[in-house]
């Protein structure tokens, strides 16, 4: 343990600095830039006393604490903001104004009638926003618990809470820690104070980044140090600006000036160094970090929108019809009812009460034929009242509770919970739930979503040879299409002969026995008809980063292959170009490694398991572990480091300089293929021809490919190269980098190619399957990262974004724009490029033919102006796939932005950094990985995954389902409140606007509360057209949602029709048959009471069985719900019935004496509901048999085929191939472009 120790702190010393020639590892000078003379101006004040944290806590030097909050509300706003949200809402308002208005009775219901009902839905509304909030405040209490080392006194470093923080602590970060606040980086476990910082969770970006620390507090490295550590930092006031910073560290009586190198970021990640020492500088919501972050905006689903058209067009309806039965009052009040001797009777003629006293004088508002336009304005208001059951007051409760039962159901969906990381879908609001049922358009980040951040090192191609056999997917499933057995050839025709082409394809043959012994295939299937083996699938990688299989190459067996000093060369240029360092010993033998890039990395581990292990490393040697072909042994050789010349986007490749135990000088090289083309010598292009095709094949699987390549150098030309070099290098100023590369143009040149490796940037499990799905469901998918261009590109190859014969355009700023750098001709340039593409696009042969679009960050910039954003949107748009790379956290959301706003699709942005947040919270749907880079992206989101696979069930049967729930659920609402207000409506005709109400009040209040309420609640949640499994099967039920088949103007107004109908069928059969006639056993008629309870039992039973009808999925909750419903009618009629006369009123006995003993109740309740419900039958008869949707079909194959096996049904079969509708992208497309390849190898 302390031998290991004692290692890695020895690996700890090297400088890497000088290791490195280029500027990012520079320590910077002293002398002071234009940047250092704002130091002290307005916007670069801010004052940091280090070491010293007490000295902020009072003005003009007090800083926020640490604590971050995301949260909506607190304890005194959450009220006032709460129930101002509430009443935004029209109906809310609309029953508030009621309510209001009932207090001074001029409500044609008591006051108790009234605000219960809305104190019952707002105060629901209110406790769902204040749980959704607390859950945010128990994510933010998890972040600011967090501990860290910080300096407390005397040397010693305690535990302390990230939200206890203050600026100038001084805290240790260990390894794979995040900073927690933006730090001033004192000094590291390396002797140089260098550091390795991952910044996924800012950029996107998964390469390491380098940051170093001033030389003069490089002593700094140990506990003891900081007992009397005191520094004042000047530098700029907080801003978002992630890659500045200015200022200057005043330390023993000196000034240094600072630099971004020198600044660590809150949410980025310590890797590969043991430790730092950094002070505070920014803290809390003073970080860059935060500061880049915005709150979450408030999102409303477009069918929520619809709503508030829908209760618009309902509130005009009690609008107009109080104002004509406002008029109607006035008019028959004037010229009829003032010859109505039994309305004028004098208050003496009244009869007295039953206690002998005189009756109070009659003084009613609403009836005075003196003042007719008094009396008219107030039975607008009374009528404005009594006819505001047309708008569902329950509607936006029931939809709340509906949709938090919802979002439950999805958080236990187990289908979607990964065992892997334990974790499962979160819908962490509500409010979106439908809306995941019409999405068009999905955003995706690439690092982190749709990869796992994992390399594998898979195939390579040495000396015009390609290795590495696997078989993929698409493989497997094309022959499966073609019903044929298959085996993977992967061979040179001929090995000998080295500029024969190398094959790589699945062919058709009943002998290849040769072929199998080489590769190491096993016979999996025997098919005696043909004659035809498979090669098995591979195992899952047992070695992390390494997932090849190839004997030639496995196991040693490269010795006996014919280009021996190629395999060698390739394999030590694998083990020496690289930055890599050994850790500690994984396995026995074994080491395990750690470098900038993940790639080399991956490198590392192929080398040692080809022979050649990079064991250790000092200043200036790297030491290898070889395999010697010759003794078959493993030797020791140690190589002389003279130069590392590092990768960077505009170089594109890695060359070290180093001398063998001989002396002999080699340069070893490895970069872009079509970099390291160009810099070939003529005699060593032998293997270019062969290595082109190979890398072809490696791109269309979605492998990052490098080239290697190597040249030997004379001892007198690296000695002249050299001091050119040092020369170079040893520059200060803003020439250094120019004359480096053109240092660097003078060696890498003349170089031998060896090969080419191929690197799999491992997708997470079922990415190309749930892309197939997505696409089969109509939805279009742009990738949106970070990462360079060849990167992102291998990636759409991977996941099925882009095909090998997908016709590509590339949208890009010329050398010659750039170099202008004019804004006019970069758009120029932009716009005579976009028409290029439309030319090619309308000359296309093939009107099938899919296009794709790759486009850069800087062309991007230029893209999203305002005179070119909208050709370059018309053009992307009617593009299969669109890539954009090199793309910033601000461009991720600015195009999230404007897709949004020039298509009018529903937009779903997926990611899972905080480089991803803006995206996500532009979008109409943000989804967040909750994968393992820190949770900003989760917190930013609306629902978060463990894995992008889970998309394809959230989207395509979760939001299929609640798109369809509540469409159903509000037009059931708008059908209902129709049919019950109506029926109030012709009660006030039919008595010739009286304003006397048919309804007793707790009838009324009833209805939407407690008798309707359950089976809408049970229909929101539970409802299924089809099952999950047959969603999957058939994507294209999808598309009911972004063409909004179940929402449409069409279907509401049809829904208000049949409300009309059906409250004219319930009151016009009431009045004609029971007014006329004898409706008890003495030949009393029915009065108003009875009237109204009848009429009432109508609308319960016709409401409660059409929603039965609409039900297309019945579990015991509906039917407990939908007759229990009915039931309860009853139960209430009789108890509330029972209740003495002061508090039953016009209801009392009503059941048991009145209506329940006569036989025409329940005849009349029988033949209304059928009445009713008649149309709607017709209807849905009529669509069922002339005009069904795909659901209807596969409705009646499902329930009149049980029992059978329903897959073999023809017309099952017909409907699931044309579910599956053809596209340009997906695991589907590649299977179908595979079979033509197969199909023209058979033919």
């Amino acid at each position: 343990m302390a031998a290991a120790s004692s290692r890695r702190r020895k690996l700890g010393k090297v400088r890497w600095s000088k290791l490195y020639s280029f500027a990012c590892l520079r320590p910077s000078t002293s002398e002071p830039s234009a940047a250092q003379e704002l130091i002290g101006q307005p916007g670069f004040s801010r004052v940091v006393f280090c070491n010293e944290p007490h000295l902020h806590k009072r003005k003009p030097y007090k800083y926020p604490y640490n604590y971050i909050s995301t949260t909506k509300y607190n304890v005194l706003t959450f009220f006032p903001r709460a129930l101002f949200e509430q009443f935004r809402r029209v109906a809310n308002f609309y029953f508030l104004l009621a309510a209001v208005l009932s207090l001074a009775s001029l409500a044609p219901f008591s006051k108790a009638t009234l605000i219960p009902p809305l104190v019952f839905v707002v105060g629901i509304s209110m406790l769902k926003e204040a749980v959704e909030d607390w859950r945010r405040f128990l994510q933010d209490l998890d972040v600011n618990n967090r501990t860290v080392k910080a300096h407390a006194s005397n040397g010693e470093f305690v535990d302390k809470l990230w939200k206890e923080l203050r600026v100038g602590d001084v805290v240790k970060v260990n390894k794979d820690e995040y900073f927690p606040s933006d730090l001033l980086l004192l000094s590291s476990s390396y002797e140089d104070g260098v550091c390795y910082v991952e910044t996924m969770n800012l950029d996107g970006e998964t390469n390491l980044k380098i940051k170093r620390c001033l030389e003069a507090t490089l002593c700094l490295n140990e506990d003891e140090e900081f007992s009397k550590f005191k520094a004042t930092v000047r530098c700029e006031d907080p801003n978002p600006n992630l890659y500045a910073f200015v200022g200057n560290l005043e330390f023993d009586n000196k000034s240094y000036p600072l630099s971004p190198f020198q600044l660590l970021l809150r949410d980025s990640k310590l890797r590969n160094t043991d430790y730092i020492y950094g002070v505070v500088i920014f803290s809390g919501h003073d970080t860059k970090a935060v500061r880049n972050s915005t709150r979450s905006p408030s999102k409303r689903s477009r069918i929520e929108r619809k709503m508030d058209y829908i209760i618009y067009l309902l509130f005009s309806m009690p609008l107009l019809v109080s104002l004509v039965s406002s008029i109607g009052s006035s008019l028959f009040m004037r010229h009829n009812m003032v010859d109505w001797w039994y309305l004028q009777l004098p208050d003496d003629n009244k009869v007295p009460n039953l206690d002998g006293s005189k009756p109070e004088k009659d003084d009613d508002k609403f009836f005075n034929p003196s003042k007719p336009v008094k009396s008219a304005i107030l039975q607008f208001i009374r009528a404005l009242i009594l006819y505001g059951y047309l708008i569902p007051i329950s509607l936006y409760v029931s939809i709340e509770v509906v949709k938090v039962l919802q979002a439950m159901l999805i958080n236990k969906d187990i289908e979607m919970y990964d065992e892997v990381t334990s974790k499962s879908v979160q819908a962490r609001t509500s409010n979106l739930n439908e809306e995941l049922g019409q999405v068009e358009m999905i955003l995706s980040d690439k690092t982190g979503t749709l990869t796992c951040n994992q390399m594998e090192f898979r195939k390579c191609s040495i000396a015009g040879i390609s290795y590495g056999g696997d078989i993929t997917e698409v493989d497997l499933a094309a022959s499966k299409r073609m019903n044929a057995d298959f085996e993977e050839c992967q061979f040179s025709i001929d090995e000998s002969d080295r500029i024969s082409q190398s094959f790589e394809v699945l062919e058709f043959v009943s002998d290849l026995s040769a072929q199998k012994a080489a590769l190491g295939c096993r016979e999996i299937h025997d098919n005696t008809n043909k004659g035809i083996s498979v090669l098995s699938k591979t195992e899952e990688s047992v070695i992390k980063g390494f997932n090849f299989r190839d004997e030639r190459l496995m196991n040693k067996n490269w010795i006996h292959g014919s280009n021996l000093l190629e395999i060698t060369m390739f394999f030590r240029v694998m083990a020496l170009c690289h930055t890599g360092i050994p850790i500690e010993e994984d396995k026995i033998n074994k080491l395990r490694y750690e470098a900038e890039s993940p790639e080399e990395v991956t490198f590392l581990i192929a080398s040692q398991e080809f022979g050649f292990q990079f064991c250790r490393r000092t200043q200036s040697v790297m030491v290898l572990k070889e395999f010697d072909p010759s003794s078959r042994k493993e030797v020791e050789r140690e190589y002389k480091l003279l130069n590392l010349l590092e990768f960077n986007s505009s170089r594109k490749r890695m060359s070290v300089i180093v001398s063998n135990e001989d002396g002999q000088i080699f340069l070893l090289c490895k970069g872009a293929d079509s970099i390291i083309f160009d810099r070939l010598a003529d005699n060593g292009r032998t293997f270019e021809q062969a290595t082109t095709l190979h890398l072809s094949n490696y791109a269309e699987d979605g492998f990052r490919t490098l080239a290697f390549a190597y040249r030997i150098v004379e001892a007198a030309e690296y000695e002249c190269w050299n001091a050119i070099f040092t020369q170079a290098k040893t520059t200060i100023g803003p020439e250094r980098e120019e004359l480096l590369e053109k240092a660097s143009e003078l060696i890498e040149k003349d170089l031998i190619l060896l090969g080419v490796a191929a690197v799999e940037d491992k997708l997470q499990k079922g990415v190309p399957e749930c892309i197939d799905k997505l696409a089969q469901a109509g939805l279009k998918i742009w990738l949106l990262t970070g990462d360079k261009r060849e990167t992102a590109i291998n990636i759409g190859f991977a996941c099925s974004l882009l095909l090998q014969d997908m016709n590509k355009f590339h949208l890009s700023l010329s050398r010659e724009a750039v170099s202008n750098n004019q804004v006019k001709a970069m758009k120029e340039d932009i716009l005579h490029q976009i028409k290029s593409f439309y030319k090619a696009m309308s000359e296309e042969r093939n009107k099938e033919a899919p296009f794709a679009l790759v486009i850069d960050g800087k062309a991007l910039e230029i893209a999203l102006r305002g005179d070119v954003k909208d050709e370059f949107l018309q053009l992307a748009v009617n593009c299969a796939s669109v890539i954009c790379c090199r793309v910033s956290p601000k461009q991720k959301a600015l195009i999230t932005r404007l897709v949004k706003e020039y298509t009018g699709r529903i937009t779903l942005a997926i990611g899972d950094g905080a480089n991803d947040v803006g995206m996500i919270q532009e979008a109409d749907i943000g989804v967040g990985i909750s994968g393992m880079e820190g949770m900003q992206a989760v917190m930013a989101s609306d629902f978060s995954l463990p894995q992008f696979r889970f998309l394809e069930r959230l989207l395509i049967v979760h939001g299929h389902w609640c798109y369809q729930r509540i469409s159903k659920m509000v037009l059931y609402f708008v059908y209902k409140n129709v049919a019950f207000g109506l029926t109030l409506l012709y009660y006030e005709l039919y008595t010739s606007f009286s304003g006397e109400v048919l309804y007793d009040d707790w009838y009324m209040t009833m209805f939407n509360v407690m008798l309707t309420s359950l089976p809408v609640i049970a229909l929101g949640v539970l409802e299924q057209d089809v099952s999950s499994d047959i969603c999957l099967q058939f994507p294209a039920l999808y598309q009911q949602g972004p063409r909004n088949v179940h929402f449409s103007w069409s279907r509401i107004i049809g829904w208000i029709l049949n409300g009309v109908v059906s409250s004219l069928v319930i009151f016009l059969a009431n009045i004609y048959i029971l007014s006329p006639s004898a409706f008890r056993q003495n030949g009393y008629i029915a009065d108003i009471n009875s009237l109204g309870a009848i009429t009432y039992t109508c609308i319960i039973w016709t409401v409660n069985c059409q929603i039965a009808l609409i039900t297309s999925h019945f579990t015991w909750i509906q039917h407990l719900s939908i007759w229990g419903s009915i039931l309860l009618w009853y139960i209430f009629l009789v108890l509330y019935g029972a209740l003495p006369p002061y508090l039953s009123g016009k209801a009392f006995q009503v059941f048991i004496e009145a209506i329940g003993p006569a036989p025409s109740y329940w005849m009349v309740t029988l033949l209304v509901v059928i009445v009713s419900l008649l149309p709607y039958f017709i209807h849905i008869v009529i669509q069922g048999s002339f005009y069904p949707m795909d659901d209807h079909i596969i409705q009646e194959i499902k329930y009149f085929s049980k029992k059978v096996d329903v897959t073999d049904n023809k017309t099952w079969l017909r409907e699931q191939r044309n579910s599956h509708r053809s596209t340009n992208i997906g695991f589907s497309a590649r299977v179908d472009a595979k079979v033509l390849s197969f199909q023209e190898q058979v033919a």
